[in-house]
């Protein structure tokens, strides 16, 4: 057998990394939904406190394994990581709550340009106008798919700003850190996991019964919510490994548009397990063209000229390390 060369190598890995994301997002997608609709836990914010806390807890393990090695983050740079991603979880549950579906996902696909011009800005990045075209026909096909009625009033305008603002920063963040610091993707969640386990068990109640009206420890853990809880709190850690994993590989533009993908599993998925909402013509066609748009992004981006820095900074460490 011919020895694998570098560039195989590392088509292999992203490969890897890019599925490790997409069953992990859509299988945790699917077990949230059944414990929040079949179940009723509706309790999101203290949830995702969980999942960081057995994040936090597989990041202990794999440190006292030596998996991890000690490294350094300064406490200025966690805190805004903190603030980005825990406003991000907050103004997404927020946003939700307060606008219709339909510009609930509107706001959730202007995160790719808000990224696009944080990589122009700060990363001195240049697309290609194919590549360009191709961002537009996925956030076409995605809005195609997943948008239909849409109202907007001023709150609701509001949460989902700072939804989409603190989310890009938050990606964009995760990519700066591991480049500016030399971190793993387990370096860097061992640094920012425990912190917003800390804070989200704290706020977490709080704000769902704000959103909610009603009281976490007041709710009816049944065995087979409990068994929910634990599987999503597992799958969690995969979920966010594979998140730091990706825009560490790649750009956190690239992590949003390709994972556009899992939308489009998550509706099929839906279909055939939930069957709330038919896959009708409309929503045939948005995925057509959402998939086309990702093919078409995949080669066009990864082209000479496609999308290129126009001052090459400190690169990541060659093997892409996770």
């Amino acid at each position: 057998m011919a020895p694998v060369s570098k560039e195989e190598r590392k088509a292999l890995l992203d490969a890897g990394a890019w599925i490790f994301n997409v069953v992990t997002s859509v299988g945790i997608i699917m077990v949230n939904k059944a414990l929040m609709a079949s179940h009723g836990y509706s309790f999101a914010t203290t949830l995702t406190g969980l999942h960081f806390a057995t994040t936090t807890l597989m990041t202990l393990v794999m440190r006292w394994l030596g998996y991890v090695q000690p490294s350094y983050l300064p406490l200025p740079e966690l805190i805004k990581f903190m603030i980005f991603a825990n406003l991000s979880i907050v103004g997404m549950n927020v946003s939700l709550m307060w606008n219709s579906v339909g510009f609930y996902q509107i706001a959730k696909l202007c995160i790719i340009p808000v990224l696009c011009l944080f990589e122009v800005l700060f990363d001195k990045f240049r697309y290609s106008r194919d590549t360009k075209l191709s961002i537009i026909v996925v956030l076409l096909g995605v809005g195609v798919c997943t948008v239909s009625d849409v109202s907007v009033n001023t709150r609701g305008l509001a949460a989902a700003g700072v939804a989409v603002w603190s989310t890009a920063l938050q990606q964009y963040y995760v990519h700066y850190l591991q480049k500016k610091y030399s971190l793993s993707s387990f370096n860097l969640l061992g640094h920012t996991a425990p912190a917003q386990m800390a804070s989200l068990l704290v706020l977490g109640p709080f704000v769902d019964y704000w959103l909610t009206g009603k009281k976490v420890y007041s709710f009816d853990y049944t065995p087979i919510v409990i068994f929910f809880i634990v599987l999503s709190c597992i799958i969690a850690i995969g979920t966010n490994l594979s998140q730091f994993i990706c825009i560490g590989r790649f750009t956190a533009v690239s992590f949003q548009v390709l994972g556009h993908m899992k939308t489009i599993l998550v509706l099929i998925l839906g279909f055939f397990l939930f069957g709330k909402e038919g896959l009708n013509l409309q929503v045939v066609l948005g995925m057509v063209l959402a998939v086309v748009g990702m093919i078409w992004y995949s080669n066009a981006s990864s082209k000479p000229g496609g999308k290129e820095r126009l001052i090459h900074p400190e690169k990541l460490p060659e093997d892409g390390r996770v």
